[in-house]
């Protein structure tokens, strides 16, 4: 392995560790040396995704916490430290969306929920901010640490229909480089914050937008695909790659970017 990019003894802690994408994030960082802590409101995907890090030869563990419930994360912090006296890596891969905050072609911007667009700004945007800020306090104390934020390719071209996921993560990417500042400037270049912004991979929270139950293609599924210099979605993997750059030394002189990737999404006009 080139050490570069060599994760061993780092311990990483990945919120959504119990999803599609932080999940594999999860998987990726253990094969690549890091001990990874799991994050999440289900014990069941938790214990799940430790076991199959386990299988594959990697070390992990999880912790049930609630990423909007400060005290929760707190209690996360004290064990972390107990446990391995130190954190390296923060994953911030919690977030979503909600019906009532996306508009679907036969509804107009006025039956947008606005419980619905507040559950979706505060699990995208404080899910991200409270993690941040409890943890970034040991990397404070440290002098070092990596926080990777989960942007989209919805926060710098605003999509039609997913109002309330649009502003939540154009707000992740104005947090990321307000934090990337905030750290070095005040403590030092071994600080580092920057976000992903994964185009589009098929989850849970966007499948009846993107599938028909058979499988196939819907119209809104169609057109991405037009959009989409490469032809496809995302595959979780897809995301390894810039994730162990960013965690790792490789890119250690890296701060306050936002890295797309997305099959050329961004950058096709017409």
């Amino acid at each position: 392995m080139n050490k570069t990019f060599d994760l061993n003894g780092k311990i990483a802690l990945v919120t959504g560790g119990g999803g599609t994408l932080g999940g594999n994030m999860a998987q990726a960082l253990a094969q690549n040396g890091a001990i990874v802590g799991v994050i999440g409101r289900t014990p069941e995907k938790l214990d799940q995704m430790v076991a199959t890090i386990q299988a594959n030869g990697g070390q992990a563990f999880a912790i049930v916490t609630d990423v909007l419930n400060e005290s929760d994360l707190e209690k996360a912090k004290q064990h972390i430290v107990t446990t391995y006296g130190k954190l390296d890596i923060l994953i911030n891969a919690a977030g979503g969306n909600m019906p009532g905050a996306t508009i679907m072609p036969d509804q107009d911007f006025f039956n947008a929920k606005q419980e619905d667009l507040q559950k979706v700004l505060d699990l995208n945007v404080m899910g991200t901010f409270l993690p941040s800020k409890v943890f970034s306090e040991l990397f404070a104390k440290q002098k070092n640490g990596v926080i990777i934020n989960i942007s989209s390719a919805a926060a710098d071209r605003p999509l039609t229909r997913v109002v309330g996921y649009s502003a939540s993560k154009a707000a992740i990417d104005n947090f990321t480089r307000w934090m990337a500042v905030e750290m070095a400037t005040k403590y030092g270049e071994g600080i580092r914050v920057n976000a992903i912004a994964p185009g589009f991979f098929i989850g849970e929270q966007n499948r009846t937008l993107l599938l028909t139950p058979e499988g196939n293609l819907t119209t809104r599924g169609e057109t991405i695909i037009k959009q989409t210099p490469m032809g496809r979605f995302g595959n979780p993997e897809d995301l390894n790659g810039t994730l162990i750059w960013l965690c790792s030394d490789a890119s250690k002189f890296v701060t306050g970017v936002v890295v797309h990737v997305d099959g050329g999404f961004g950058a096709k006009s017409i």
